[in-house]
């Protein structure tokens, strides 16, 4: 079975150009009026390319983020020189081991599904046991889960979305396949670059495991949280079976 964090490194280049077709920054309102309401330090979990921790710092948010992939890290520092987000603290971690101290965090955050990056029971149970530690007692832990991973109908080949990207002209080219036994979806991309008379292909799988709220809700249960709101939208709606968005704010016990 494939480790989460593969593929994260060769995504990279495309991140950014990908979101802004897909999610683009409808959670970052969200996640910004959490943040502020924090009494001290937030982590991010999985702040790859700043797409999320760059507008908290700008708002104030005290922030330190953590990402396993170097190549995300080194795109987020590039972009943010010389601007108010080069305050931001990144950091290179597997957030299944943080390397911080004790209850050193007032908050975390884990946006945009990077838990479900976890493909396996133990890589989960371990990173919300770190969580866990980071916090004092009353401390806020945010999950942000993509529910319809799952439903997405397996294909070939299929071309995903092209377009230009300053310079480059993409194309995503993508297969997605379901381990349905162990609730992973993974998606073959191969990325087109086309650059003046130049072009490339690269290739890369991401997989993610997706649990329901119930099974989330349980483990964190497990971990040493309390569930204080399950929210369906970025506004704060409830949250139903349905929703397009499933979030998670839990406390510290």
């Amino acid at each position: 079975m494939r480790e989460g964090w593969e593929g994260w490194d060769d995504y990279a280049p495309f991140y950014d150009w990908e979101n802004a077709q897909t999610l683009g920054r409808r959670d970052v309102p969200f996640w910004r009026r959490v943040a502020l309401a924090a009494a001290g330090r937030v982590l991010e979990l999985g702040c790859g390319t700043g797409r999320v921790s760059k507008p908290l710092v700008k708002a104030g948010v005290d922030l330190v983020g953590v990402d396993r992939s170097a190549p995300m890290l080194a795109r987020l520092t590039r972009r943010s020189a010389g601007s108010r987000a080069a305050r931001l603290r990144a950091v290179r971690a597997d957030i299944r081991q943080l390397p911080f101290a004790d209850r050193s965090f007032s908050m975390v955050i884990a946006p945009y599904g990077v838990l479900q990056s976890l493909t396996r029971e133990r890589d989960l149970a371990d990173a919300l046991a770190a969580v866990s530690r980071l916090l004092p007692a009353g401390g806020t832990f945010g999950v942000d889960l993509v529910p319809d991973v799952p439903k997405w109908r397996e294909y070939d080949n299929r071309v995903a979305f092209r377009g230009r990207a300053g310079a480059r002209h993409l194309t995503l080219v993508e297969s997605v396949r379901h381990d349905r036994r162990r609730q992973l979806t993974t998606f073959s991309q191969t990325y087109i670059e086309r650059r003046a008379r130049r072009t490339s292909e690269h290739t890369f799988d991401l997989t993610f495991r997706t649990l329901t709220i119930p099974q989330m809700t349980a483990r964190l249960e497990r971990a040493g949280f309390a569930i204080d709101r399950v929210l369906g939208d970025y506004r704060g709606g409830p949250w139903d079976p349905r929703a397009d968005v499933w979030i998670i704010l839990a406390k510290k016990g």
